[in-house]
């Protein structure tokens, strides 16, 4: 395929989605216009995933050392010696991979060319710079950008975003964090074992997406740990203080005013919508300001598709890339494949980890299935007796009469690496009786989906190590 006065599919936005689907395109043949602006490479790479999971290992490498002592016979200590050195080498670390997976690609796909600068949407393709780039085909993968609620004051103050509070290199005394989702979590604990003294307050619960279970028994630990929550509240304002900032929230009680040093603000990502002309084009926005689409990737504008966190949808890397690559393919091949997200594992890279896949009890019941449900507390999990560490829970939930697994989240140290085995599971449409048979290495975490399967008709305590 050839588009002889220009290119066969034009992507915009070159993260983790514009990657995927301008190589997707190259693969089938095309010719691609790859339109990046700013610093190449997207969130995950720049200011997400890397910056965040190195920090908070290095954190979690603090917290290894001063829990030591949880086996008899050992001491050990850690220390913070130089932040501005962590920030450092974890910046080292960006650009290489930057370099690795996006700078250095560009010259193993002839048919991708990539061009720098703001685009816009026109009749016939987009323009970049305000030079006309003809393209038969768009794909939209612009990305998200941190949210700043509407939080009367917050505009005065010198708030932090996530990508912010990775560059500080020195650490403040204390800070107030805004969310609690997945980055208001990771960054509170990852802080407060560096040294900070950390208040985290939420409207709602930690992890308000995971199970109740879940998300009060990290409550619990993040206490044990000194991280101070906050949650159920109504947000205030907030002003400058002597000493830093001060936010009011609305309490069950009554009112109170929170001080610290710095506040970092995690309160969701707004889509990259701005500036790309789509009102003109015509280009439909759901209630948030995300590119609505259909279960092909396709916009409401004919050959325009769109991928990624500029969706609104599954705000994860590996999602962005899988949408992009099925947004590619449809857009050069016909409309063929659907995005299906039945089986998409989801990572909180807290310690524990809570990691999950498929539908909730909540979500489950709310889509009118009959279920029953299974939860094992860590201890009952050989790996966490062994390991002296039995922090988190597993729950499953099933579907009555066919036993079908529905979903299944788990709180524990290796929930991240365990959850892909449910995921399996409930791709493969395996029953909690077939799991609960299934054959699991023993002193893992992961088989503690195994006893968390028996666990919906058998008394686990009752079983000898490796029985049933």
């Amino acid at each position: 395929m050839s588009a002889r006065d220009g290119f066969d599919l034009a992507v915009i936005g070159a993260g983790s989605a514009g990657f995927s689907a301008a190589i997707r395109g190259a693969e089938l043949g095309a010719r691609v216009a790859l339109v990046g602006f700013g610093t190449i490479g997207g969130t995950c790479v720049n200011v997400g995933c890397v910056p965040s999971k190195t920090l908070i290992r290095a954190a979690e490498a603090l917290h290894r050392a001063r829990t030591a002592a949880r086996f008899d016979g050992l001491r050990a200590t850690a220390s913070v010696v130089d932040w501005g050195a962590v920030i450092d080498h974890k910046d080292d670390l960006v650009a290489r991979l930057r370099r690795a997976k996006y700078q250095d690609l560009l010259g193993a796909y002839p048919l991708i060319s990539y061009r720098d600068g703001p685009a816009r949407l026109t009749g016939s393709g987009v323009t970049v710079n305000g030079g006309e780039l003809a393209a038969e085909k768009v794909i939209l993968a612009t990305g998200a950008a941190p949210l700043v609620p509407a939080i009367p004051g917050i505009d005065d103050v010198p708030a932090l975003t996530s990508t912010t509070a990775m560059e500080m290199k020195h650490l403040p005394a204390t800070l107030l964090i805004v969310g609690g989702g997945f980055i208001g979590c990771e960054l509170a604990q990852m802080f407060a074992r560096a040294g900070v003294a950390v208040t985290l307050v939420t409207r709602r619960r930690l992890l308000p997406q995971a199970e109740p279970e879940i998300g009060a028994a990290l409550t619990g630990f993040f206490q044990e740990e000194g991280v101070n929550v906050i949650d159920g509240v109504a947000y205030g304002a907030i002003r400058r203080n002597p000493t830093g900032v001060a936010l009011t929230v609305d309490r069950a009680d009554g009112v109170e005013s929170i001080a610290a040093e710095r506040i970092l603000v995690t309160a969701g990502r707004r889509p990259n919508t701005g500036d790309l002309g789509l009102e003109e084009a015509g280009v439909a926005l759901t209630a948030d300001g995300a590119v609505k689409v259909d279960q092909h990737m396709r916009t409401n504008r004919p050959g325009t598709y769109a991928a990624g966190d500029v969706t609104g949808r599954d705000p994860f890397v590996y999602m962005a890339a899988y949408g992009a690559k099925i947004a590619a393919e449809n857009a050069l091949e016909g409309d063929r494949r659907t995005y299906d997200a039945t089986a998409m594992p989801w990572v909180a890279f807290t310690d524990p980890q809570a990691a999950g896949v498929g539908l909730s009890e909540a979500e489950a019941r709310a889509r009118g299935f009959d279920v029953r449900t299974s939860t094992l507390d860590l201890a009952q999990v050989p790996r966490a007796l062994a390991a002296r560490d039995t922090r988190g829970l597993i729950k499953l939930v099933a579907e009555k009469g066919t036993d079908r697994l529905l979903g299944a989240q788990i709180l524990a140290p290796e929930g991240g690496d365990s959850i892909q085995t449910a995921a399996l599971a409930i791709k493969a449409g395996l029953t909690v009786a077939a799991l609960g048979e299934t054959l699991f290495p023993y002193l893992t975490t992961v088989e503690g989906l195994k006893l968390a399967a028996q666990a919906f008709d058998k008394d686990i305590g009752m079983l000898s190590c490796c029985a049933g």
